[in-house]
């Protein structure tokens, strides 16, 4: 099992990706997503849980777009939900996942 965290719209120097754009920073994080588990020889399809965090259920619309260009087949288990703010001003989303790696 690879355990995912905390992944959010940063680029390599900390700074916010896409920022007051929700398909521009789920974008980003799904890019992401996508190097973390091409590392562990994984893909979309190994996920078996996603979470997300969103600032605003209004843009679920906008996530939910990016989120089906990536995860395409049977889609795993997963929960959103709305949060107040998250830890960084300007960040939209955080997303979490289990990922059942395969042997």
């Amino acid at each position: 099992m690879l355990y995912v965290s905390g992944q959010a719209a940063f680029d390599e120097h900390g700074n916010i990706v896409g920022e007051g754009s929700m398909e521009a920073q789920a974008e980003h994080v799904f890019q992401v997503i996508a190097r973390i588990l091409a590392d562990q020889g994984a893909s979309f399809g190994d996920i078996a849980f996603i979470r997300t965090y969103l600032t605003d259920m209004e843009d679920r619309v906008a996530y939910g777009r990016v989120r089906r260009k990536y995860i395409t087949g049977t889609a795993p288990a997963s929960t959103t939900v709305e949060v107040s703010k998250l830890f960084m001003p300007g960040l939209l989303l955080e997303v979490d996942l289990i990922v059942a790696l395969p042997r």
